[in-house]
């Protein structure tokens, strides 16, 4: 059998994972900074859980888990014979995997909100999976990390998150942009119109306008019963830049307006504070999911061209599908898996990530082999981390090896060596050599 793995999913060598885990190391240092707290969720949840929560797209691309056992047994004998997929799925599937990383927190909210204080302020680095087409930059498996606070109105969050986008792709070195929006806004736009029946509708069509182009959104609005000219006008719209602008616009939209003093009032939390990107408000950011309600972000990459590689916004009604009524959130979300291609793409890794191992022990013999375990032992007892080639064969076998797993530092163990107690440590890429005594390598390296 030819060995191979899911469409949409991807090993990761060591290296990968060297450089993966230093984005979610920058990302969780600078979640701590500002007071946010780790949790975890299961992988999967219940699909009653998951659905009705991402509207009709996002539930589509569901993974579903299907029922232990003889999953057919308990069929929806009608939906089977009827080849009826939607209509049978709950009688053979209880459980998903999860979506992303918010309707399971609004879940365990629900589920610890005698545990927890509010607002609580949580952090979460974990997997999700999603039914997307594979294509660049889009994996069917990946790692979200994800901040929120709940248990406040208070726009100061918002600016607090963007703060926090931010400062990470500062710290990575990404130069990006971030967008804002306000659902409201959107609302308002619609209402303006007059079809704002067709709110939703018109949102999740203007999510598109990156992928299929203002034709193609124009042909979705007009395909959902929002006349042709009332869709023009949208657009047109959509290119405003100014609030002030905007005001006039929604004169008849209280909801509209509400949405730009929103936005009025978070930007100004971020006028008192110095910024490294373009934070901007931008009238065309939807954000189809249906559980927005509030402000909206998104961040782009300006030097890679890879689609978004975070988001997020406020949720006021999320955790009232499970029975918490009146709490409030507001969250964001970093793309890990695209954070890693467009570090990758324009080489911004620091060289020191690739290199886990300081130290490879080349020994000359048998009996500079067992003296070089004890030696390794002493190296890694204080810190330093070291390793030993598993047989004193030849050196240039043993030297080729350490090329192949780029250890920056090699030491040769030989009678010499154990006699004098000093160690000549050889630099693998410049070729410097220096010799020093345990003390000195320890004090250099730990």
């Amino acid at each position: 059998m030819k060995p191979s793995i899911p469409k949409g999913t991807r090993d990761f060598l060591p290296e990968q994972v060297a450089r993966r885990n230093y984005i979610f190391n920058t990302i969780r240092e600078v979640f701590e900074l500002y007071g946010y707290v780790p949790i975890e969720t299961p992988v999967m949840e219940n699909l009653s859980t998951l659905t009705g929560k991402y509207g009709d797209e996002g539930d589509k691309l569901l993974f579903k888990v299907l029922n232990n056992g003889d999953f057919l047994k308990n069929a929806d004998p009608e939906a089977l014979a009827d080849m009826d997929s939607r209509k049978l799925v709950p009688s053979i599937a209880k459980r998903g995997l999860r979506y992303d990383l918010t309707v399971p927190f609004a879940r365990f909210v629900t589920m610890h909100q005698n545990d927890i204080a509010f607002p609580f302020k949580r952090y979460q680095i974990q997997q999700v999976w999603r039914g997307d087409r594979p294509q660049r930059g889009r994996y069917q498996e990946f790692f979200q990390c994800d901040a929120d606070v709940v248990g406040s109105d208070s726009l100061m969050y918002e600016s607090e998150l963007l703060k926090i986008y931010d400062t990470v792709f500062s710290k990575l070195g990404i130069n990006c942009t971030i967008k804002l929006n306000n659902r409201k806004v959107l609302f308002g736009l619609a209402e303006s119109q007059g079809v704002q029946d067709s709110f939703m509708a018109m949102t999740v069509a203007i999510d598109k306008i990156d992928k299929i182009g203002k034709e193609g959104v124009l042909k979705e609005m007009e395909s959902r019963d929002i006349p042709r000219g009332k869709a023009e006008r949208i657009l047109e719209m959509l290119q405003i830049k100014e609030l002030e602008l905007l005001e006039k616009e929604f004169e008849n939209s209280p909801t509209g307006l509400k949405g730009i003093e929103e936005l009025k009032t978070c930007l100004a939390y971020l006028g008192s504070t110095d910024t490294h990107n373009e934070i901007r408000f931008d009238m065309s950011l939807a954000r189809g999911l249906t559980y927005y309600t509030g402000c909206i972000i998104e961040v782009q990459a300006n030097d890679y061209e890879i689609g978004s590689i975070g988001g997020g916004g406020r949720y006021d009604n999320l955790t009232g599908s499970f029975g918490l009524d009146g709490v409030s959130g507001v969250g964001i979300s970093f793309g890990a898996a695209r954070i890693y291609d467009v570090m990758d793409g324009l080489k911004l890794f620091p060289e020191s990530v690739d290199r886990m191992l300081q130290i490879l022990i080349l020994a000359i013999d048998d009996e500079a082999h067992s003296y070089a375990f004890q030696f390794l032992s002493k190296l890694r007892e204080r810190g330093v981390s070291a390793d030993l080639y598993p047989e004193p064969t030849k050196i240039k076998k043993q030297m080729k090896y350490a090329d192949k797993i780029n250890v920056p530092h090699v030491i040769i163990i030989g009678s010499e060596e154990m006699q004098s107690g000093q160690f000549t440590l050889k630099n693998m890429k410049s070729g410097d050599q220096s010799t020093m005594d345990l003390e000195q390598l320890i004090e250099r390296f730990s």
